[in-house]
């Protein structure tokens, strides 16, 4: 194994408490209820859950999209729910790198320069042609993403996220919009920049199959954590199947 892929005790994140409740009118929706979790530096982690469990509320609140209505959430260091805008815009830029569902490419762009919209005002990035070579699509790195499969595209999108060279990559259903060959090919990409990288690493989705991946699974119901466990034979992208 490569030595970046060694794990470490040091959290990266950590919440605790941490509550959200959506305000619609006179209704409350509440979406976490007292999430008390860590992530730890070079880990990849599976949050599991089902739709409404609270999953990618959790994830953009980690990732400085969102604040909990009311809890703590620390970066390092750095309590996330006592800085500025600006400050959470810094953190955001410099720390962390966002994969969705929907791919957001930039469709009048090519894969470099998509990936450059990110090295551009990044502190110390890769060039975007290592990015893309990373991902695998060194062939394609001219490229628009309509002369791209869906697979293609969402690697290209990785290859964006992890430019800027971030403590932490945040996976909202990576491979939720893709079938299971190509999602199983988005999922190699995403393991290889943990073991490479040694980025911290968090994917959520409702597929029981990915966490096989992961050395830890958080499972999320009704805003809660549910259970925590550690995968004791973790297995590589290659080895999935669904």
């Amino acid at each position: 194994m490569c030595p970046a892929a060694m794990k470490s005790s040091t959290p990266v994140f950590s919440t605790h408490d941490i509550t959200k409740v959506y305000r619609m009118g006179e209704v409350s929706v509440h979406a976490l209820r007292g999430v008390t979790m860590e992530l730890y530096e070079k880990e990849f982690v599976v949050l599991l859950g089902p739709s409404g469990s609270g999953k990618s509320t959790l994830l953009n609140i980690l990732g400085g999209l969102d604040l909990p209505t009311s809890g703590s959430v620390h970066f390092l260091e750095e309590d996330l729910t006592q800085v500025t805008d600006w400050q959470l815009t810094q953190f955001r830029r410099k720390n962390v790198g966002f994969v969705f569902q929907s791919y957001n490419l930039i469709p009048s762009l090519t894969a470099r320069e998509n990936v450059s919209l990110v090295t551009e005002i990044s502190d110390h990035p890769m060039d975007p042609a290592e990015a893309i070579q990373m991902v695998g699509l060194g062939d394609r790195i001219d490229h628009f993403p309509s002369q791209m499969s869906g697979g293609e595209q969402q690697r290209v999108a990785i290859a964006r996220a992890i430019a800027k060279r971030p403590k932490v990559l945040l996976c909202d259903e990576p491979t939720g919009a893709l079938d299971a060959k190509t999602g199983v090919l988005v999922l190699e990409v995403i393991e290889r920049v943990n073991q490479e990288l040694g980025t911290t690493t968090a994917i959520i989705t409702h597929n029981a199959v990915i966490a096989e991946m992961a050395d830890r699974v958080i499972s999320l119901s009704d805003g809660r954590v549910a259970e925590t466990h550690r995968n004791k034979q973790k297995r590589s992208a290659s080895q999935i199947e669904w």
